[in-house]
């Protein structure tokens, strides 16, 4: 396997898994926002850091595979396809 199509894995199961810590983390959030909330109504810091930083994380972790794609040479992968041919 080259580089390239290692990296853009990588990228490819990162932006994955961020994405679905932000999704269950917004279940977590709404089913109990108390545990979130300080005496003044705010979002506590740890809350913030997952939310957005996961959202943040996923965004960019797809840029980055996307070059990586270009890089390696690859087609765009159809679903269900872990490793497309070449382009």
């Amino acid at each position: 396997m080259d580089r390239a199509v290692l990296g853009w894995l990588s990228f490819r199961l990162l932006r994955w898994l961020s994405w679905i810590t932000f999704f269950l983390y917004g279940v977590y959030f709404v089913s109990d926002r108390s545990a979130h909330l300080n005496s003044f109504g705010q979002l506590l810091h740890t809350t913030e850091v997952f939310m957005y930083g996961s959202a943040l994380i996923a965004v960019f972790a797809g840029f980055f595979e996307l070059m990586m794609r270009e890089k390696a040479g690859l087609r765009r992968p159809k679903f269900g396809h872990l490793i497309p041919p070449k382009a």
